[in-house]
């Protein structure tokens, strides 16, 4: 299904991609930014200098700071900011929506009071229009390189589905589709936690072992958090999953995994977050979810190390070396009751 008008909501580096290749695939495409001087540089030099200055961007797409102007008669609307900002943004325009028009977030996070996912803060807002995810291993300098990538668009409306994959699908770009919108958002706000964690580990110089085993204890940990709360399992073995786990957890252009470095190596917490100059959403994540791990009494071992690392300031080997005498599991989650061990 094609659609003729999109809107980009956030001028990051994902956001920014996103709007290039619906430019690049003929779509009308609007980009909305706080900054006057980026979209300046967006609409003149084609560039966003801020994320990606060496990504010469389709000289049709349009920036701005009008948000109005951006949103206006646009199909779907992908919302790409910091997760403490999307309910502030969306509300700023959310009674001007017409019925048709979708939401689809790319954002990686949760919004503490309630523990609600952007999904579901869009749909609280919006409750009349089609509302998706777009989540999957992403690393956005890369996809402006156009080395090959995948993604997934989760929603329950398949129309909104279908629009997605025709207006991002492209020769370095793939979009699978999926309806659990659940599991594919969680998945990408988990997995955040887990990048810092691999971090503290490649800084410590533990072997391809450990890694592994941080890795795929990682992907236990968030599928039984996930299915605790309405997720399916079998989403976890796919690209929002273990592909968006794994590089993630394997890549210093990930920023969570550098956060996760820079404390291995020594660094507070706001150092580390001060030397990168982007936002870590897996920092206040890792709050939300122990939070929550703790009052459902989900067994999460890493998450409950790596907060007492950036928070109370443990030694970062012993949230590895705690996995070495924590309670006997099964390998794979779901598959052997513990009963049965």
């Amino acid at each position: 299904m094609n659609f003729s008008k999109a809107a980009v909501i956030g001028g990051g580096s994902f956001g920014t991609v996103v709007a290039n290749i619906l430019a690049d695939n003929n779509i009308e495409t609007w980009q909305w930014l706080r900054d006057s001087s980026v979209a300046d540089a967006i609409n003149n030099q084609h560039l966003n200098p801020k994320y990606l200055p060496d990504t010469p961007l389709n000289p049709a797409l349009k920036a701005t700071t009008d948000i109005d102007a951006a949103i206006s008669d646009a199909d779907v609307i992908f919302v790409s900011v910091p997760s403490r900002y999307v309910r502030e943004v969306v509300s700023s325009f959310a009674d001007r929506l017409k019925l048709h028009q979708a939401l689809v977030s790319t954002t990686k996070g949760i919004e503490p009071e309630h523990f609600l996912l952007m999904s579901q803060v869009l749909e609280e807002l919006c409750p009349d229009n089609p509302v998706g995810v777009l989540s999957g291993p992403n690393l956005a300098k890369e996809i402006a390189r156009r080395e090959l990538a995948a993604t997934v668009i989760a929603s329950k409306h398949s129309d909104l589905r279908r629009m997605v994959q025709t207006g991002l699908s492209c020769s370095y770009f793939r979009v699978y589709a999926s309806d659990d919108l659940y599991g594919v958002e969680l998945s990408g706000a988990l997995k955040n936690i887990y990048a810092i964690v691999s971090g503290f580990v490649a800084a410590l110089g533990m072997g391809e072992n450990s890694r592994s085993m941080i890795i795929t204890r990682s992907l236990a940990e968030m599928s039984r958090f996930a299915v605790a709360l309405g997720a399916n399992p079998l989403t976890f073995l796919g690209l929002a999953g273990v592909g968006d786990l794994v590089v993630t957890c394997s890549s210093p252009l990930s920023r969570n995994y550098r956060v996760g470095y820079a404390i291995g190596e020594g660094k507070s917490l706001e150092e580390a977050v001060e030397s990168l100059g982007e936002v870590a959403e897996g920092v206040n994540t890792l709050r939300y979810v122990r939070a929550k791990a703790a009052e459902l009494d989900i067994y999460m071992p890493l998450v409950m190390g790596a907060y007492e690392i950036l928070f109370n300031g443990v030694e970062p080997r012993r949230v590895a070396e705690g996995l070495m005498s924590g309670d006997h599991a099964s390998d794979v989650e779901f598959a052997l009751a513990k009963s049965e061990i």
